[in-house]
């Protein structure tokens, strides 16, 4: 794969024991060295306008001027330093590089990956939250939507950070060129993602949220995405697919309750590529959160090694799925007039 990385985002120092610290971005790189394959792009930071076309641009000439006057804390969990922005624009600028990449027929070994930090999928319109400034996967669908010469009319969003992404369903909840899925602990931080949020307006039917109960392991996952997830790809038909790949889901990440292994991790990157192939969507992912350093890279080496041509292992087909799993899933599939039987 192609990696979008800049030194420029390990300036970015929320201070010590914060879980989203530039180390993220150094057990990745470590654990990618032993890979073959691996390439790195440092790609121009993202303009402010390019922000500004998705957040309000007073909010980010407030942020931008927070971190000259030396940043703090922005809430509890959201801190800058005086270096925070210029990590901002480039974490923006690699995700806006992924499109870029993407759009140009870099797939299979050469699939790009912005790795860049800090993440964005919780940051709203008018406010950053929960680590998050700038909503990065959002700015690089704006950044494919808005430029003539990709011809992308519509773009899917999957997220498989453990959190739900409420940012990015804020920011296009109510649009109907944008397709977003996330599939989330139920009842984790922020606490929004109930089924019944499908969008509004324009956007009615383009939001797609799948709260998982505590515990979910790696059958649940996959079979959200064989059922639910495929059923509603198919039937947007996105010109682009992008992934806000955080990896907190994994059974050892410190925050959170879902039981993913690093094995589903590498099911879950197989069927999107195969499904990106079928619809003819150019792929790329996008760094969200993932706090436990070895599982976190251990994780994005896995994504990498199955473009890579290593071939995933399992499902265990004695897996069962829990029966809250397929309840949240029916209802998934009963929220959205889908098939019953799709994948499940």
């Amino acid at each position: 794969m192609q990696f979008g990385y800049s030194e420029v985002c390990l300036a970015h120092d929320p201070g010590p024991r914060h879980p989203e610290s530039p180390d993220r971005l150094r057990a990745i790189r470590e654990r990618l060295k032993k890979k073959h394959g691996v390439e790195y792009v440092e790609a121009d930071p993202c303009p402010i306008d390019d922000i500004a076309a998705i957040h309000d641009r007073d909010y980010i000439e407030s942020v931008k001027e927070f971190c000259e006057d030396g940043g703090g804390n922005w809430d509890p969990d959201t801190t800058a330093v005086e270096e925070t922005w210029d990590a901002i624009c480039a974490s923006a600028g690699q995700a806006c590089w992924a499109v870029d990449a993407a759009l140009a027929g870099d797939s299979g070994r050469k699939t790009p990956f912005a790795i860049g930090r800090p993440p964005g999928h919780h940051a709203v319109p008018d406010d950053a939250m929960g680590f998050c400034f700038a909503n990065n996967v959002a700015i690089a669908a704006q950044h494919a939507l808005d430029h003539d010469e990709y011809d992308v009319d519509r773009v899917a969003i999957f997220d498989w950070d453990v959190h739900h992404g409420n940012g990015t369903q804020d920011i296009f909840e109510d649009r109907d060129d944008v397709f977003f899925v996330s599939i989330h602990e139920q009842g984790l931080y922020p606490g929004t993602g109930d089924v019944e949020e499908t969008g509004s307006g324009d956007g009615a039917g383009t939001t797609m949220n799948i709260p998982m109960p505590a515990g979910t392991s790696d059958a649940g996952y996959l079979a959200a995405f064989d059922g639910p997830i495929t059923a509603a790809l198919e039937s947007f038909d996105p010109d682009l697919l992008l992934i806000s790949a955080g990896f907190d889901a994994h059974r050892h990440d410190p925050i959170s309750r879902i039981r993913l292994s690093t094995e589903a991790y590498a099911l879950l990157t197989d069927r999107v590529r195969t499904r990106s192939d079928e619809l003819d969507a150019p792929l790329a992912f996008i760094l969200e959160g993932g706090y436990g350093l070895d599982v976190l890279a251990d994780s994005v080496s896995i994504v990498h090694e199955t473009f890579d041509g290593r071939e995933p292992l399992g499902p265990d087909d004695d897996e069962e799925i829990d029966e809250a799993v397929e309840d949240a899933l029916e209802a998934v599939l009963e929220e959205h007039e889908l098939d019953a039987d799709s994948g499940l």
